[in-house]
């Protein structure tokens, strides 16, 4: 079974070396990788596959660097030309991207089954590009992955039953992750203080708005003057930030880290503050506070538990949560909201059986 693997930005690297550790267990399957180059710098994607082992690309699109609806566009027109070439039993993406729409495009106009691991997910917020493109994912796809119960109810309450579609609960491939991967963790070659906290911004919601933009990293550099701020710099964000006149003297910044060392830092940071999807369930993962700087969250288990909470982008809520984690947070995180820790065999296993 031939499986055409879409991958683009940094989070999908990730993912991606979860099922290809399964699907060396599974002989029947042929994976051809596509990099769409929709991150396309070392810092942002060579690292991930040196440092997690990933099989490099068979095609590398380098569609990066170009406006939104320029890269989608290219992207299409490439992935158009491989899958007439490679005639795959499916295309396989992961998550929100440009790149995991224009799979999905792909897919639906060459009718070629396609499969959407991180399937389900809502925020109910589309001023969030990610929610138009998961929702226009999972509605072209045949075989859908959910990571969370909460994702298989937000297919039901669409209709997906009704359907010519498959949706099971997997789990999630980063809960296989963090499991696999915690025992490699290595600590980044920067200045670490005893006590830190981790930050990450790069959502457009954040990086276009200005004023949310001055808020968040304004109540971040005073947070830096009491605890440590460890904050990789997106590209994104760092060009932002080389425009803007006001001055962040606490914060530690760096250059955007591996995924084996934000492994380490999220096993010893006292918290998390970030806009990111992935980082807010990997805090969960390490049993971290996590404040979400952003009006909603796709992953809705973790607020409704209190592993994390959505502090949006006001100066004072920001720095008084801060100030009050062990009233704010759950005395002690859930287990199990995203599996077992076996999501990539389960997810061959159906594939197998479906297609």
């Amino acid at each position: 079974m031939k499986i055409l693997t879409i991958l683009g930005a940094r989070p999908q690297f990730i993912k991606a070396s979860c099922l290809q550790r399964s699907f060396k267990k599974y002989p029947q399957f042929e994976e051809i990788i596509v990099h769409t180059g929709q991150h396309y710098d070392l810092e942002m994607s060579e690292i991930f596959f040196k440092e997690l082992n990933l099989s490099y690309p068979n095609y590398n699109l380098q569609c990066g660097n170009k406006p939104h609806l320029e890269m989608i566009s290219a992207m299409l027109k490439n992935l158009h030309k491989i899958i007439l070439k490679t005639k795959p039993n499916a295309l396989l993406v992961y998550g929100d991207t440009n790149s995991t729409l224009a799979g999905a495009l792909s897919a639906c106009k060459t009718q070629t089954p396609l499969i959407h691991i991180e399937a389900g997910l809502r925020s109910f917020d589309f001023s969030m590009p990610e929610e138009s493109n998961r929702i226009l994912t999972d509605r072209v796809s045949s075989l859908l992955f959910c990571p969370t119960q909460t994702a298989i109810q937000n297919l039901k309450n669409e209709g997906f039953e009704n359907f010519e579609c498959k949706f099971y609960y997997s789990g999630d491939v980063m809960k296989d992750n963090a499991i696999f991967y915690s025992k490699y963790a290595k600590k980044p070659s920067i200045p670490i203080e005893s006590e830190f906290v981790l930050a990450s911004i790069h959502r457009v919601q954040n990086t276009d708005d200005n004023q949310r933009f001055k808020n968040i990293f304004e109540s971040l550099d005073f947070i830096a003057s009491k605890t440590q701020v460890i904050l990789p710099l997106h590209p994104k964000t760092a060009f932002k930030l080389k425009n803007q006149n006001f001055k962040l003297p606490h914060i530690t910044f760096t250059k955007p880290l591996s995924y084996l060392e934000i492994i380490w830092l999220l096993q010893h940071t006292k918290a998390v503050f970030t806009d990111s999807g992935g980082l807010q369930k990997e805090a969960y993962f390490f049993k971290k506070p996590c404040f979400v700087l952003r009006d909603k969250s796709e992953w809705q288990e973790l607020i409704t538990n209190k592993c994390a909470i959505l502090l949006k982008a006001d100066k004072e809520n920001i720095i008084q949560a801060f100030d009050n984690i062990p009233d704010i947070f759950t005395k002690q995180f859930p287990t199990h909201l995203y599996g077992e820790g076996n999501a990539g065999d389960f997810i061959l296993e159906k594939i197998l059986e479906t297609l």
